[in-house]
């Protein structure tokens, strides 16, 4: 059973490439209202010339409070009475490196985009959601089933977003908004890009005693995830998942995107000492 969708608001965050980029479009092409967030006027420009009227550009850095207020204020006349049916928590960035060595500021940023944005913009969203009896999207990874060597910054983040997902399911429960998780894996965005570019520059920032200690191992895992980001699926498959999360009668709890994130769940059935010694050898670092 689905629902009818042309009346039912939908919030998406990130939409400037990516799994956003095409969830946004998806959804404008089925029929729902979108109301798309990017940083830049240049992309909001990009966006709305490839839709519908339907879909309303909303400038947003979910890092910015006084980015969110701006939000916070258009966003009273973008929603119907009816409120907000949907939220797709999509903004997100992630880089890697050895922890021992790995820049606190950096780490704090994936925090601020990939949790505290996330938290940030469902505190906004709410009263709307609350309205419409809607449902919250976050879009997390398989990064969060399972911790990498290197990878540890990346996965803290999207550890913790299934975290904050899981407790506001609960706490949202007796007011009817439904919380899922998009447990992504390999999929064709510029993530794998821009965040291999911006781990290459952490990488080269750090002294010579990490690229001694750490260096041969973390070029093999570089070379892994590079080839991982060319063979994922591609992004308009994940839009879909994420349209049948937005007109299911009963949503999931979780939903797993991708050829391996479907794998990746099994991990939870094995032991601790199989799961570590599983991790490295697909890697590669098994030597």
């Amino acid at each position: 059973m689905t629902l009818e969708v042309t009346e039912k608001t939908v919030l998406i965050t990130g939409t400037s490439t990516g799994i956003g980029w095409a969830t946004a479009l998806h959804l404008d092409q089925v029929g729902f209202p979108v109301i798309a967030t990017v940083r830049k006027t240049v992309d909001a420009e990009k966006l709305q010339a490839a839709a519908s009227p339907r879909l309303k550009p909303l400038l947003l850095d979910v890092t910015d409070p006084d980015s969110l207020g701006r939000a916070a204020e258009a966003l009273s006349s973008l929603v119907s009475n009816q409120g907000l049916w949907g939220l797709v928590n999509n903004a997100g960035i992630g880089f890697a490196g050895p922890l021992e060595f790995f820049p606190l500021d950096r780490m704090r940023r994936l925090f601020e985009v990939n949790l505290f944005g996330v938290l940030a913009v469902t505190q906004m969203c709410l009263p709307y959601l609350r309205r419409a009896q809607g449902r919250i999207l976050n879009v997390s990874s398989t990064a969060s089933l399972m911790a990498a060597p290197f990878h540890g910054p990346y996965s803290c983040s999207k550890f913790a977003l299934n975290a904050l997902s899981n407790a506001l399911r609960l706490e949202l429960k007796p007011f009817g908004v439904q919380v899922s998780t998009l447990v992504c894996g390999s999929i064709k965005t510029p993530i794998w890009s821009k965040g291999g570019q911006e781990s290459s520059e952490i990488w080269e920032e750090m002294p010579d005693v990490a690229k001694t200690l750490y260096g041969s191992r973390y070029l093999i895992l570089s070379d892994f995830f590079g080839k991982i980001g060319q063979s994922g699926i591609l992004p308009e498959e994940a839009a879909r998942i994420v349209a049948q999360a937005l007109t299911a009668s009963r949503p999931k709890q979780s939903y797993y995107i991708g050829r391996d994130a479907q794998l990746y769940r099994l991990t939870k059935f094995i032991g601790e000492r199989q799961r570590d010694a599983l991790i490295l050898r697909t890697i590669g670092l098994d030597q």
